[in-house]
């Protein structure tokens, strides 16, 4: 059979020195234990905050472009009744006043070929 007494009397001194280190060291492994645990809940709070920050930026952004969209269609289609109207009205003149129409649109043509000759004989002589 082994003995596992020591030879060395047992000191107070060192014993209660080496009660208070390992309390110490017991004392130190809880605290960053409850830091750890700490931080990693901050952690998980802040990944649910930013995670919820993203889902409502990215459903705000999507509402905007919807709203874009709607507002541009709403535009176009704005436009296009606006030069239907106007195209209906020009025919119903064309239709009413031919003769007017004509010397009008020859007139239109006229004055629009004299600017083209004008600009024209500027770039030439420049």
């Amino acid at each position: 059979m082994i003995n596992h007494r020591s030879a060395e009397p047992s000191n107070p001194y060192v014993d209660h020195a080496a009660l208070a280190t390992a309390d110490a060291i017991a004392s130190t492994q809880r605290l960053a234990d409850n830091t750890l645990d700490r931080l990693a809940g901050n952690v998980q709070e802040a990944r649910h905050d930013v995670n919820h920050l993203l889902n409502r930026a990215s459903e705000q952004t999507s509402a905007l472009a919807q709203r874009g969209l709607d507002a541009m269609r709403d535009t176009s289609q704005g436009l296009r009744d606006s030069a239907q109207r106007a195209t209906d009205r020009a025919v119903g003149y064309i239709r009413d006043e031919p003769l007017k129409a004509v010397l009008i649109a020859a007139a239109t043509g006229a004055a629009l070929m004299a600017v083209a000759s004008m600009l024209g004989g500027a770039r030439r002589r420049s």
